[in-house]
């Protein structure tokens, strides 16, 4: 069997996303009943860009399988500037069990994982941010129910790693994802074309829209995530000042009332009230933000879990 990992969110067939949910929800119940890392295994944790929620999910969720995290400056190691990435990978897998990266491109976390001879995690890339959308599905799942038919909408930059993750792991859920941005700031061609393939085959759909109302009107689920993303801060006074393209998909009530009737609101954080999002939203009743936060921890466990027990089939 390959080694497998999770680069991004289309490295899961949809049965296997769906097994490494169910577990996520498993283990959310009994959180010490898998103890696959005992030892205790190690897990090298990287971070190239600043971190909260990803830092303290991933040492909870290793800590949480028995193993031990160990948490690495990217910045300090100098991982592809004073050492490759390749040489990194040649350090670092044969002293772990899996190896997690937050990082800047997708093609140096492609390199660590065809070097770390175990599982590679995409923690965020400039790309995707699949163990977010992990957690997003998992806290849907809790609050909706079944995935598959649902709606999901995502209003804001569409050209950032969440949109790209959205399209691909709501599709292999089988959910019906739109994307509501402006014509200046679309997702990646190749990633809604690979969206579409998936979706045909889960019975799911993809809409790029201009138009916010479109892309929220009847959505179970209604996402953004801030204008201003990591490497931008540049471009922030555009992004956030006046005229900037997002303005008019802002979450606020209005919005939100062309959603479903007890649709959800989910933001991966940090949130900037007054800009993607209102406070009346975010800190409203149809918020699910925080449940979706202590559910990376869950979602995580149970992928690193999944991946453990793929690679002991490899070996």
């Amino acid at each position: 069997m390959t080694l497998r990992h999770f680069l991004r969110d289309d490295d899961l067939s949809p049965a296997e996303q769906t097994a490494v949910l169910d577990r996520a929800l498993a283990l959310k119940a009994a959180p010490f009943s898998d103890r696959r890392l005992e030892g205790p295994r190690t897990v090298s944790i990287l971070f190239d860009k600043p971190t909260l929620r990803t830092q303290v999910s991933f040492v909870g969720a290793v800590s949480g399988l028995g193993g031990f995290p160990m948490v690495v400056d990217g910045r300090l190691a100098g991982v592809g500037v004073r050492e490759s990435v390749a040489d990194v990978a040649r350090i670092l897998g044969p002293q772990s069990a899996a190896v997690v990266w937050r990082t800047f491109a997708q093609s140096d976390l492609a390199e660590m994982a065809a070097y770390a001879g175990v599982p590679v995690i995409n923690a965020l890339t400039d790309d995707f941010h699949p163990c977010q959308i992990l957690a997003d599905l998992l806290t849907l799942r809790e609050t909706l129910g079944d995935l598959p038919g649902r709606t999901l909408a995502y209003v804001g930059d569409g050209a950032n790693n969440m949109a790209h993750s959205y399209l691909l792991g709501g599709a292999t859920a089988g959910m019906h994802v739109r994307i509501g941005t402006p014509t200046s700031h679309p997702p990646a061609p190749e990633v809604v074309e690979r969206a579409r393939e998936v979706a045909a085959s889960t019975g799911g759909s993809v809409l790029v829209t201009d138009d916010p109302v479109e892309a929220v009107t009847g959505a179970d689920a209604v996402a953004t995530d801030t204008w201003v993303s990591m490497g931008q801060e540049a471009q922030a006074d555009d992004r956030k000042g006046e005229g900037s393209p997002f303005t008019k998909y802002a979450v606020d009530d209005a919005l939100m009332a062309h959603a479903a009737d007890g649709s959800v609101f989910l933001h991966c954080l940090p949130a900037y009230r007054g800009y993607e999002v209102s406070a009346e939203v975010i800190d409203g009743p149809r918020s699910v933000v925080w449940q979706e936060a202590e559910n990376r921890l869950h979602a995580q466990k149970a992928l690193l879990s999944w991946l453990v027990e793929q690679a002991g089939a490899s070996a």
